[in-house]
């Protein structure tokens, strides 16, 4: 049975975990709390009526910084963990990286 707080896919990808070193860990916090910033910021803009193009703006720049986090996230999943299984035999990390891929193109 699963925590009330965590679906079928959290439930899933809690069992296994990455080892990112601490740098990169911090790097990536760094980059999510600047995130969660922009969108209170964005929350504030739409609260104050701010002008839709002046939020929109906010909204690209918060996705381009989503991508960016993304981004070293994947660079560190191919660099260790996928090179790790494939390292151990296991290929079937193939097929879940180009299920990742497919995730982060259809954004």
């Amino acid at each position: 049975m699963l925590p009330e707080d965590l679906s079928v896919d959290e439930a899933q990808i809690s069992c296994r975990k990455s080892n990112h070193p601490d740098s990169v860990k911090t790097n990536l916090i760094h980059r999510l709390n600047r995130v969660e910033g922009q969108v209170r910021g964005i929350k504030g803009m739409i609260e104050r009526d701010v002008y839709c193009d002046d939020i929109i703006t906010q909204l690209s720049a918060t996705q381009s910084a989503l991508n960016s986090v993304a981004n070293v996230l994947l660079d560190g999943h191919l660099k260790g963990c996928v090179k790790n299984r494939l390292a151990e035999g296991d290929e079937e990390v193939l097929d879940e990286l180009l299920t990742t891929i497919s995730k982060l193109i259809r954004k």
